[in-house]
């Protein structure tokens, strides 16, 4: 058994986004959001994610702007530090070691170098309680000091951040939501004070913020529906609906310009005053539980799992974005709490990636059970899937597995309910044609003693199918439909089950309730091995013969990479996580890893990712991967220190090559020179179009670039006279020598000199248009 710490879990991306209220820049050109232990950057323009500032150990839980600089931002995380950014640059300015875990942080405008933090209370109850408590931040040129000077300010406070605020004045208030709104004026003064209570929500208030000159309040909650209340005007009321899923969190841009809300979907929506939506910054939705597998796209590599309700969602582990989502569904959704409503449960990719099965049911109890069996086809068009079949009475009960072949040639589908019956599910064929039709229709049904069967799966080849029912395991022939044999398992109900791959695509492993995992070889069909371990997922990878198995004890989950031709593992890890892992998949790497060492070359050709219950998806990262990706980040300046875009990644390869091309084919000396104006055109069209200024400001400055001075002007017309001159005599002089060879001066074709050819392009070019005006004034 391999242990090494070269290996560590991260996170890949795909972090909740919506924990904390997301800020907008002073010039509303910027969004910054608390994701996993990062914050991250995105654009109000473009959407897209610029970078991340990067130094937490742990999840961040507060962000909030310097009000001493409008460039900087403060954050807070569980690691107990404060950290201080220019979030522009992306740079790391100071670390405050505040010496415990930080749930908050707030800031006011008349509180010089003071931060206001939630921290837990040390109380005997078992309810935790939270204080606030200020910190005086202490003046250093170190770039990691720590900050002792701490003093409460108020206990036992609400857990909820969105429940504490800072005026202009120096009264913190605290707001409790319900489905009323509340209004109070001069609450300062005790004997002066009045309020007026605002009804619209038909359930509890998430979250309120007033815009900056105080004149509208904006709320949300689990409506999806951003009402904007009016002062001094009890009926006037702006909504904007449909904004997804239910809203947690509302900011407002200094200006006033631009609303974010975020919502319980994991997504950020720009919104501009005029209540329009101009931008959504979307992440990885995660909702209640994921009801699918992680599943990776054939033709996209994308991540795709349960997205918002009813829609399968495809997420780029790449680049860490949301690419689009697949309505399966296709029905209104109803945020109601409680309301029964389809959801989809199984998913499943044919090997080439041009079907998609996808299983929605509704109905907790089996006599509502409602379900369909969806079949997708892959559109070259539209480059997304359409429906092609439903299929309203696949089963009579719950599908609980199901799976396509792995072979190229024929796709097949099967399916494994809780009616004791297991289908096989192919394109059809006409009857009177014998032609394949593009459509499905069930071409076997298949049982075992009438035992309820717990999973299916296709050998590498989709030579063999195995079933299994109960403790048993059937091998059947899916080109005869012939049973071949069954393997007994030891006692227990089999969970999971998969074929080995390449050269170990002999065995057949099983795990059961009863914490075992067993491994057949099918040549023999006999067991080959076992071992007791609790393994809550096996993840076969479909690259190579490892496999991976995540095994919960102890109150923590643990991982073992093996193959099954033999039972010691190649890696373990301990502790990967304190939660229940039931989501895993292997995904290819774009580049291979070229690791020897033993303990990590399992992660050569693909990367594993994994699904916590507190939705948290991790990955594992090896110390070279993580130097290469440093090293990468580098690189990505060219000569003249102009920032790469994705134009030069793209196209810099092809551009380099061709100048080495032309450097081998033509001397340097002949390498023209660059104008004076060529760096300023370089930096136009390499910069990345969010950070440029307005098009009016460049405009000067990109016309002067290619304007030349009067004295360079000057300069080189009396060097070109010096070198016409010079050329004309040598001219002049060859042409002599040339007549005398040929004897007769009649015979020669009159030819012009390049001073003579340059002086004709030259009065070409002159503008005589001032000889018109003077001719037109003659009498």
């Amino acid at each position: 058994m391999v242990e090494t710490s070269d290996i560590r879990v991260v996170r890949c991306g795909g972090s909740k986004v919506n924990l904390t209220p997301p800020i907008i820049s002073n010039d509303s050109r910027f969004v910054l959001c608390a994701s996993g232990d990062l914050v991250k950057v995105y654009s109000t323009r473009t959407e897209e994610w610029l970078h991340s500032l990067q130094g937490h150990t742990n999840q961040v839980t507060g962000i909030t702007l310097n009000p001493a600089n409008h460039l900087q931002v403060y954050s807070c995380s569980v690691d107990g530090t404060v950290k201080l950014w220019d979030f522009i640059d992306g740079i790391l300015i100071k670390t405050f070691v505040i010496g415990c875990p930080l749930f908050a942080i707030y800031v006011s405008e008349k509180h010089t170098g003071v931060l206001f933090l939630h921290v837990s209370m040390a109380t005997d109850s078992k309810n935790e309680c939270f204080q606030l408590v200020s910190v005086h931040l202490p003046k250093s040129a170190e770039q990691e000091v720590e900050a002792k000077e701490m003093s409460a300010v108020s206990s036992h406070i609400s857990k909820n951040p969105s429940c504490t605020a800072f005026g202009r004045g120096v009264r913190v208030h605290f707001f409790f939501f319900l489905v009323w709104i509340r209004l109070w004026r001069n609450f300062i003064h005790k004997k002066e004070y009045t309020y007026s209570t605002q009804h619209w929500h038909h359930n509890a208030v998430n979250t309120l913020c007033f815009t900056p000159e105080g004149t509208h309040l904006l709320s949300g909650g689990i409506e999806s529906v951003l009402v904007q209340w009016q002062y001094g005007a009890d009926n006037r009321k702006e909504f904007l609906p449909r904004l997804g899923g239910s809203i947690l969190h509302i900011s407002a841009s200094s200006d006033g310009q631009l609303f974010c809300t975020s919502h319980s979907d994991n997504k950020i929506t720009v919104i501009e005053s005029s209540f329009k939506v101009c931008g959504v910054i979307q992440g990885l939705v995660k909702g209640d539980a994921v009801l699918t597998d992680l599943m990776i796209d054939p033709r996209s590599k994308a991540l795709v799992l349960n997205g918002k309700p009813g829609h399968l969602q495809f997420y780029s582990l790449l680049r860490d974005k949301h690419l689009y989502n697949l309505d399966i569904v296709q029905q209104e959704y109803i945020y109601e709490a409680g309301l029964d409503q389809f959801e989809v449960v199984k998913a499943a990719f044919d090997i080439k990636g041009s079907w998609l099965a996808t299983v929605e049911e509704r109905g907790k109890k089996s006599s509502d059970l409602e379900f369909f069996l969806k079949l997708w086809a892959f559109d070259e068009r539209t480059q997304s899937f359409v429906l092609n079949t439903t299929i309203t009475a696949a089963h009579t009960d719950r599908i609980i597995s199901m799976c396509f072949s792995s072979s190229e040639e024929t796709t097949m589908l099967v399916t494994a309910a809780e009616d004791s019956q297991f289908k096989a599910w192919c394109q059809g064929a006409d009857a009177d044609t014998q032609q394949d039709q593009n459509f499905w229709s069930c071409d076997f049904v298949g049982s075992y003693h009438k035992l309820n069967p717990t999973n299916c799966s296709f050998s590498a080849d989709s030579s063999l199918l195995a079933v299994s029912f109960q403790e048993v395991i059937t091998i059947w022939s899916p080109d005869t439909w012939e049973m071949l044999t069954t393997l007994c398992q030891p006692p227990g109900v089999i969970r999971d089950l998969c074929f080995g791959r390449l050269s170990c695509s002999k065995y057949l492993l099983g795990t059961t309730t009863k914490n075992l995992l067993c491994c057949w070889n099918l040549l023999t069909c006999e067991l080959e091995w076992s071992t007791s371990v609790d393994v809550s997922k096996l993840q076969p990878d479909p690259f190579s013969e490892n496999v991976a198995a995540f095994s919960y004890q102890s109150k923590h989950t643990d991982l073992f990479v093996f193959k099954p031709s033999e039972p010691r593992p190649l890696f373990t890890n301990k502790n990967v996580c304190s939660e229940k892992v039931h989501r895993a998949v292997f995904v290819p790497r774009e580049e291979p890893l070229n690791s020897c060492d033993e303990s990590t070359q399992w992660l050569n050709r693909s990367q594993l990712y994994f699904l916590t219950q507190n939705m948290d998806l991790l990955t594992f990262s090896t110390a070279t991967e993580e130097d290469r990706m440093l090293s990468s980040s580098k690189q990505l300046v060219i000569d003249d220190s102009v920032a790469v875009t994705p134009f030069y990644l793209l196209l810099g390869k092809h551009r380099q090559q061709q100048q080495k091309l032309n450097t081998q084919s033509h001397p340097a000396a002949d390498k023209p020179q660059q104008t004076q104006g060529s760096v300023t055109i370089k930096e136009l069209l390499h910069t990345p179009a969010h950070v440029l200024p307005a098009a009016s400001v460049l405009c000067s400055m990109f016309v002067n670039s290619f304007l030349i001075s009067n004295t360079g002007v000057q300069e080189e017309m009396d060097s070109e006279k010096e070198e016409e001159d010079s050329e004309e005599e040598m001219e002049a002089c060859d042409s002599q020598q040339e007549l005398r060879a040929q004897g007769s001066v009649d015979e020669v074709t009159p030819k012009l000199s390049k001073a003579q050819e340059r002086e004709l392009k030259r009065v070409r070019k002159t503008d005589f248009s001032w000889m018109a005006g003077l001719i037109d004034s003659k009498p």
